[in-house]
């Protein structure tokens, strides 16, 4: 259910996102349960298609996985203890002081960050927990880094939103209303070949507005420049995410 101050920048791509889009490793949720003094239930807001809601629910007893779309919705992983919602971040429709953990999973940046702060306040249990992450951009060796890099930011730099420096940020600059508990060294490896990795960036919200400027697939241009660097197309090379991950006990004023 859109409103004025949703900004829907995936559900176009919603399967592809569900495909293409790293998966977060098992430490991350490790560390975030064991933040919880309860396993009881878990608000996962702008789930997507439920990547974080899945690994959540091997920690918790109930995950209810809320999404601003309903085409992301439609393309999530199911789960017998996930339950898939479409809501707004800042009217989750959830009961009062009922969630033990709020998390967050690359999206913070898109939402309305008072309303939503407010929001977790409001749902949050005495002594729960908000975590939030986001990964920044990829690595795979120096040579193929920098000719992602230039179509990062020479070529997609017009087309990301003002809300893309945030992640380039870490979410650092974002005052969060909570008592930070330090997070370890965490990474997301994946082995890619050329096309899943030409599958992850057409996911990009830039992509999908450069492309829509252009009039064609822009990504079909990066992979030409890739290819001699890469190597085999099918050949699998291990893609590296930098997480970062803000997490800790609510403070409810």
């Amino acid at each position: 259910m859109p409103s004025p101050g949703f900004k829907d920048y995936f559900s176009a791509g919603a399967a592809e996102y569900a495909t293409f889009r790293p998966r977060y490793p098992a430490g991350l949720f490790e560390f975030v349960a064991s933040l919880s003094s309860s396993r009881r239930t878990v608000w996962d807001c702008a789930t997507g298609n439920g990547q974080a809601a899945v690994p959540l629910a091997a920690h918790f007893d109930r995950v209810i996985a809320t999404d601003a779309s309903a085409e992301q919705v439609a393309h999530a992983e199911p789960h017998d203890r996930v339950t898939y919602r479409v809501a707004l971040a800042d009217a989750s429709g959830l009961d009062a002081g009922s969630v033990d953990l709020v998390t967050v999973a690359q999206a913070l940046h898109w939402l309305p960050l008072e309303r939503f702060f407010a929001e977790v306040r409001r749902v949050i249990a005495p002594g729960g927990v908000l975590a939030v992450w986001c990964y920044s951009r990829l690595t795979v060796d120096p040579i193929i880094d920098e000719v992602i890099e230039h179509y990062y930011v020479d070529l997609c730099g017009p087309y990301w939103s003002p809300e893309r420096s945030l992640v380039d940020q870490g979410y650092r600059t974002i005052a969060m209303p909570i008592d930070e508990v330090a997070a370890p060294p965490l990474w997301i490896e994946s082995p890619l070949n050329l096309e899943e990795l030409a599958g992850y960036v057409r996911t990009w919200s830039a992509t999908r507005k450069f492309a829509a400027a252009i009039g064609r697939d822009p990504v079909v241009d990066l992979v030409e420049s890739l290819r001699p660097l890469w190597g085999d197309d099918a050949a699998r090379r291990l893609v590296r995410w930098p997480l970062h991950v803000l997490a800790g006990r609510v403070r409810t004023a």
